[in-house]
């Protein structure tokens, strides 16, 4: 057991530097941004043809409308399955690496499909599954990319470079699905293939050309399913994240049939081909770029809670003109309105997920992003299918217009926060915990109490300053938080907390931010300061830790090549 000072500080990197917003395409003046931001242009074509090509091949394999709305659920659940553990993955090792590897592993799986398809062995089910590979691999990049986009701008220009990682792909998507669909038309979906794993090598080389420097954490990096759970654990315990996830997962679910069920619209609303289903997400792509070039200067007139809500009344009256429309251009135009919708809403939400969170989860924060939304395209895909298979292509757009426009009300229970810039930066602690045994990183578990003396007269107002301090200490890596109040001393409150592992306490002082601190010092301002220590860390050793005799093995005496002082 140790005793010291409570915790009042914690270290982080500098903070990054501010620049002026400068229009939509000021980030591009810096190079590494720029470079990785043009070579992402091929490799969104790449997906956009794959997407193109895969789902006209699947309307050319079945007739099926459940099956050719299952292409869009294969390419997007890898997005909810692998973006999770690639979100741990980015934030613990070199997120440059990690997102090659995404990159290569998506070319290989797409140079294979090529060939595949070449020998005509391509069936349904084999389609849906190199679809399902190709998207891990996405899976597996994304999120380093996003997360590495405040290393390659200034804070200042972060809204715009989020804004622009959308345009990127939707300037491919507004020219790629037509292109996609002429080159099936031409040459076949097996040609498509093949240019898909060509396309994913430019942005390879660019992360390759990268000369990021990675700073390795003072810590081991943790196991994966503990870095995982942090992951979830910040993101239930932290309100802006939290209340972002579940706004953008109810978007994604209610506004899924335009992208999920374009082919069928081509093909039985409007009588067309390919070429006419490459027009419809052309369209699309031409709203969401025309939309995320006006990312920074919305957020600038109003907050993103209301952006939002007239976002998806517009993507609902656009989805029921869908619905009814049998004329090309007016669906065009329509198509461009959802795109345009579409863009805003998830680049303002995502902005505020990249404002919120702090840097040692940022990755697994955006990766959480991804996984909510792309779950919600997902499963809303194959909802919407099953409706277009029982009821109609149009009522099914119909009904998803109206679900769309109802998800503006949910403002009124779980407001997007106003402002999320603040407070994330790393702070130093001030002090470093008295250690007395000898400890590995696995030692444990660790509990933690620290003792408040408290004027009773203030012991509400303290009751709900703990409460804060509550969520603080459980999204850091606390577990088994409680407060309690002593029965024969009222003035005495003792906070108490678990750890698993020494280790994770380590991390847990290291993930303290601005707000944290702020947090800390608002209990901290209750305490009438009583001489003598305030903090006890004690080791729990339960029953087969300790050794049976004197002389026996004891493993726990193994370092991890890092011993507390």
């Amino acid at each position: 057991m140790s005793q010291s000072s409570a915790p009042n500080g914690e270290e982080g990197a500098s903070s990054p530097e501010h620049g002026s917003p400068g229009g939509a395409f000021a980030p591009l003046r810096e190079g590494t941004f720029r470079r990785i931001w043009t070579a992402s242009l091929f490799s969104n074509f790449g997906q956009l043809f794959l997407g193109v090509g895969a789902a006209w091949e699947m309307t050319r394999l079945t007739s099926s409308a459940e099956m050719v709305a299952l292409v869009q659920s294969a390419m997007m659940l890898p997005l909810v399955v692998v973006t999770l553990p690639a979100g741990a993955i980015a934030d613990m090792f070199d997120r440059r690496r990690i997102a090659m590897s995404g990159l290569a592993f998506s070319a290989v799986c797409a140079a294979m499909l090529a060939a595949i398809a070449f020998l005509d062995l391509v069936t349904p089910a084999m389609l849906l599954l190199f679809c399902a590979l190709i998207g891990a691999g996405v899976a597996l990049y994304s999120p380093s990319w996003q997360a590495s986009i405040p290393e390659q701008v200034s804070r200042g220009h972060l809204p715009a470079a989020v804004a622009l990682g959308t345009i990127s792909y939707n300037v491919a998507r507004s020219f790629g699905p037509a292109l996609g669909g002429l080159i099936v038309v031409a040459y076949g979906a097996r040609a498509v293939f093949g240019m898909t794993a060509l396309l994913y090598l430019p942005l390879f080389f660019a992360f390759f050309l990268w000369q990021r420097r990675h700073v390795p954490s003072r810590l081991p990096p943790e196991r994966m399913d503990r870095a995982m759970l942090g992951g979830a654990r910040y993101a239930l315990h932290a309100p802006a994240i939290r209340t972002a996830l579940l706004r953008v997962f109810a978007f994604g679910l209610s506004t899924a049939t335009a992208s999920a069920l374009a082919p069928l619209i081509a093909r039985d609303m409007l009588r067309g081909d390919a070429a006419t289903y490459g027009l419809l997400l052309g369209a699309q792509g031409v709203g969401a770029v025309t939309g995320a070039l006006f990312v920074s200067r919305i957020r600038e007139m109003i907050s993103t809670e209301w952006a939002v809500r007239l976002f998806a009344i517009g993507t609902g009256a656009a989805l029921a003109v869908i619905g009814f429309s049998h004329a090309v251009m007016l669906t065009c135009a329509a198509f461009l309105v959802v795109g345009a919708c579409n863009i805003l809403t998830i680049a303002m939400i995502n902005v505020t997920v990249q404002l919120s969170a702090p840097r040692w989860v940022t990755a697994r924060a955006l990766s959480l992003f991804s996984s909510a939304i792309t779950a919600g395209i997902g499963i809303g895909a194959w909802v919407w299918g099953q409706v277009a298979q029982q009821t109609g292509v149009g009522h099914a757009l119909l009904v998803s217009g109206m679900a769309v426009g109802a998800t503006a009300f949910l403002g009124l229970v779980l407001p997007i926060a106003r402002e999320g810039a603040s407070g994330t930066s790393e702070m130093p602690l001030g002090n470093e915990p008295e250690v007395g045994m000898a400890l590995t990183l696995r030692s444990g578990p660790v509990v933690i109490e620290v003792d408040y003396d408290v004027d009773p007269a203030h012991a509400r107002d303290f009751y709900a300053a703990m409460m804060k301090m509550q969520s603080m200490r459980k999204r850091n890596g606390g577990f088994a938080w409680s407060i309690a109040r002593d029965i024969a001393d009222p003035a005495l409150w003792t906070e108490r907390y678990h750890c698993p592992t020494w280790g994770d306490y380590l991390r847990l002082r290291d993930r303290f931010t601005e707000a944290d601190l702020a947090v800390q010092a608002a209990a901290d301002a209750f305490h009438r300061r009583r001489e003598g220590s305030r903090v006890r860390r004690q080791l729990e050793r339960p029953f087969g830790s300790v050794r049976w005799k004197a002389e026996s093995y004891d493993p726990r005496q193994e370092t991890t090549g890092w011993i507390a002082p």
